[in-house]
């Protein structure tokens, strides 16, 4: 874990180096969206996407879900990616927790430190206010 509670450079490499499975909480079906858009990017690097928004049917030919608990009956989930606001993802961080997810990931300007805390101690690694394409770079992925 970095200093800003985030974690480190090579927890997060690993998260986005080896192909997973993603629930994009909030991912829309509309391409001029950053949540569809950032859920086309981990889908083209292989990675398996799971929409999660409760009016849509699918999404970048994955069938959504409109919960994390229904997706968890079809699907197991390792990365929760939350495009909600801050008030909002303490509730999806939580779901994560409780489906076994291994990662909650919240996006630019997403911050929920006491719900970062609470998924922490129960061993996941979370990454919080990043973007996966910024990271991409970054960490030249």
């Amino acid at each position: 874990m970095t200093t800003d509670g985030n974690a480190s450079d090579e927890a997060i490499r690993e998260l986005l180096s080896v192909p997973r499975t993603w629930a994009v909480v909030g991912c829309s079906p509309r391409a001029d969206r950053d949540s569809h858009r950032i859920a086309a990017l981990l889908q083209s690097r292989g990675n398996r996407i799971v929409p999660i928004n409760p009016a849509a049917l699918s999404i970048l030919g994955e069938p959504a879900y409109p919960t994390l608990a229904d997706a968890r009956d079809q699907v197991e989930i390792d990365v929760v990616d939350v495009f909600r606001r801050s008030e909002e993802a303490g509730v999806h961080v939580d779901e994560a927790v409780a489906i076994g997810a291994r990662a909650a990931w919240l996006q630019l300007g997403v911050v929920d430190e006491a719900a970062a805390a609470r998924a922490r101690a129960r061993g996941l690694t979370v990454v919080m206010d990043r973007c996966p394409a910024i990271e991409y770079r970054r960490l030249g992925i």
